[in-house]
């Protein structure tokens, strides 16, 4: 796989420069009190031996960091692999997106692109072939737990699965999740969980001895939307740097938007609109997040105007069962605002309208036929990102 990302820290120390690289074998020049030097980097993560030249010489994307007054300025864009073929992934669970770094994000999109070549050309592949999933969702699902089982399938692997384990569990007898988690790992080999308290995929993961995947925890995250709603932005817009994203709905009770949040300020100069009624505005953790990322934010009530100046409208329905017996604020927050024909008419011709899905009314049915309407194609976009994870998390790089 290939990474435009290549190198991680510059720093200066002691009159001698310190390096860390991820490519090997490739040579660079920047400048530090105007003085030229020259760089061979050696393999894997090591520091690099340098010298004094004047000899322009290569690395990769144009990037600019900032240590002890030196600057590191690259003068050449050249893809280098990034990880080494069948290296053990670096995570050993997926449970929130803040576990990812755009290193990583980089490289698992570039797995993705694989997944999906194997998806539409390589029919029958083995991959996964003697692995076997299990998916335990206390909550419903359609196209997370679907798309889960079908990448499983696709890459040769075996599922089990439990749809309401809620219900149908042993749950409903008063089994704790420890319990529950103990005895699945004897019958699988990685867990795909959605569960309704938030924290919960955390206490998965620290009881489990297999990889556990968080497919949702109550309004807490959603990592592996997230992933695959960055790649679809990637893939519509043609870029993450520089973007414009409007977060549209419940922002409150939506752990598909919190992750998202998490993910975008991983890039730069991304601004965030925040449009939802009041009472289901985006909690303070999240913008409080983003202010210390030097992420630029903003709430409006203003769904046009904001449309009118985004990449990306990100819809998301307002979540009755979070309501609990409040009925009243549910009617509310519904139906405040909705995706429709008038929105597409202000919205850029290149942005794009997204949404985690399902949706009840608030993207009209008359916007599906608009080239703009990109979440069908980011629904199928997150098969090939949970084939990438399947992967990486069993089988390695």
């Amino acid at each position: 796989m290939a990474s435009s990302t290549l190198f991680s820290m510059c720093s200066l120390k002691s009159k001698s420069f310190d390096i860390k690289a991820i490519n090997s074998n490739k040579e660079f020049k920047f400048n530090a009190s105007n003085l030229p030097v020259k760089a061979m980097l050696s393999s894997d993560f090591m520091n690099s031996r340098l010298l004094t030249d004047v000899n322009l010489l290569k690395w990769g994307q144009s990037e600019r960091l900032l240590t002890d007054r030196m600057q590191c300025h690259a003068v050449e864009v050249e893809k280098v692999p990034a990880y080494t073929m069948g290296k053990k992934f670096q995570l050993d669970d997926v449970i929130e997106a803040q576990q990812f770094d755009r290193e990583t994000l980089n490289a698992i999109f570039e797995v993705a692109k694989k997944m999906e070549n194997i998806e539409k050309k390589s029919p029958g592949s083995q991959i996964l072939k003697g692995y076997l999933m299990a998916t335990l969702f206390y909550e419903p699902s359609t196209r997370t737990r679907l798309s889960f089982e079908s990448a499983m399938k696709r890459l040769g692997g075996e599922v089990l699965t439990t749809e309401n384990a809620r219900e149908f569990s042993s749950a409903a007898k008063g089994e704790t999740l420890e319990d529950t988690i103990r005895t699945v790992e004897g019958y699988s080999d990685i867990i795909v969980m959605r569960h309704f308290e938030s924290g919960a995929a955390k206490r998965a993961a620290s009881t489990a001895g297999i990889p556990i995947i968080n497919a949702g925890d109550g309004p807490g995250q959603h990592p592996t939307q997230a992933l695959l709603d960055v790649y679809t932005i990637e893939r519509e817009i043609g870029k993450l740097d520089g973007i414009r994203v409007g977060l549209v709905g419940d922002l409150a009770n939506g752990r598909t938007v919190r992750s998202l949040a998490y993910l975008l300020a991983k890039y730069q100069d991304v601004k965030i609109y925040f449009v939802s009624p009041d009472v289901v505005k985006m909690k303070d953790d999240i913008k409080d997040y983003l202010t210390s990322m030097g992420v630029k934010w903003e709430e409006s009530a203003d769904l046009m105007e904001v449309a009118a100046k985004c990449d990306v409208v990100y819809q998301t329905r307002i979540q009755r069962e979070r309501f609990g017996e409040r009925i009243d604020l549910y009617e509310e927050a519904r139906g405040k605002y909705i995706v429709d024909k008038d929105v597409l008419k202000v919205m850029q011709k290149h942005a794009v309208v997204m949404h985690p899905l399902p949706r009840l009314d608030e993207i009209t049915v008359e916007v599906d036929a608009d080239p703009r309407a990109a979440y069908f194609r980011q629904a199928k976009n997150g098969l090939y990102i949970r084939m990438a994870l399947l992967k990486l998390l069993l089988v390695g790089w």
